[in-house]
């Protein structure tokens, strides 16, 4: 019983040690390992006039793009609304996707560490109190759904020039009816409809942090004005959507919605 006692013993140590030796690299694996879901930042510059344009332009191809590669994103989405050149007031999009909210909250802090950035964006970080390069910001993080964690790029083959994004955000009247529409489109499979229709989503996601809220958005992509026209038509008819609007409990769960059609800037990457 003496030698059988000690055995274990030996047993047991010996499997401690390898535990506390592997532990490590075990804890560097998980802290490495890519996150289940990814989450969004969308970048809106307010912009009054042609030459602010041009010089957001210039920033965003060359400055911020190449320092958010640098950083860790892959596909980056610049967008302007359809008709932005006559508006008052201009706008420009620009979509980040990231592991983490605090990832993309640290990103201006990340990007001035960057020197070649810094010369790059000379313009846009050493602009003169009267003369800005843009008149307003606003940014919106978000958090992509269960029903599709990833980003995906548009399987389109139109000119870039006719290309449709359509942007589209569903404000609910409370917190619990907010979950009710989040639900709809994951457990009540809404978006494998888009899916199945060929809607090209880029993402669907959660607004955690924005200006309307609760609130949540997606963005589906479109050839041209027409194809778009044509994939709601068979949408607003599939009997599958027909059956699932027509559900009790996914009653009166938005109270406002936006659709904001955009087009994608010649260096968009998405």
């Amino acid at each position: 019983m003496k030698t059988k006692s000690i055995s274990l013993n030996g047993f047991h140590g010996l499997a401690l040690g390898m535990i506390l030796f592997l532990l490590p690299c075990l804890l560097q694996a998980a802290h490495h390992a890519p996150s289940k879901k990814e989450f969004y930042s969308i970048l809106i510059y307010h912009l009054k006039d042609a030459e602010q344009e041009t010089r957001m332009d210039n920033y965003l191809k060359d400055a911020l793009i190449p320092a958010l590669h640098k950083a860790g994103a892959a596909h980056v989405g610049v967008f302007k609304p359809v008709g932005n050149d006559t508006t008052a007031d201009r706008r420009v999009y620009v979509f980040i996707p990231g592991n983490s909210p605090e990832q993309l909250l640290q990103l201006p802090r990340t990007l001035l560490q960057n020197s070649a950035y810094q010369q790059a964006a000379k313009d846009f970080i050493d602009a003169a109190w009267d003369k800005p390069t843009y008149t307003r910001q606003e940014t919106i993080i978000l958090e992509a759904f269960p029903g599709m964690t990833k980003m995906e790029l548009p399987g389109l083959k139109g000119p870039k020039s006719e290309r449709i994004y359509e942007l589209r955000s569903y404000e609910s009247p409370t917190d619990k009816l907010y979950r009710n529409k989040v639900d709809m489109f994951n457990k009540g499979d809404e978006i494998s409809i888009f899916k199945r229709l060929g809607f090209n989503a880029v993402f669907y996601a959660e607004v955690l942090s924005g200006s309307h809220m609760p609130n949540l958005m997606y963005m589906t992509t479109f050839d041209n004005r027409a194809s778009r026209d044509e994939h709601w038509k068979a949408f607003s008819s599939d009997a599958q959507w027909k059956t699932l609007l027509a559900k009790p409990e996914y009653s009166h769960n938005v109270s406002r919605s936006e659709i904001i059609f955009l087009q994608p800037a010649e260096y968009s990457e998405i």
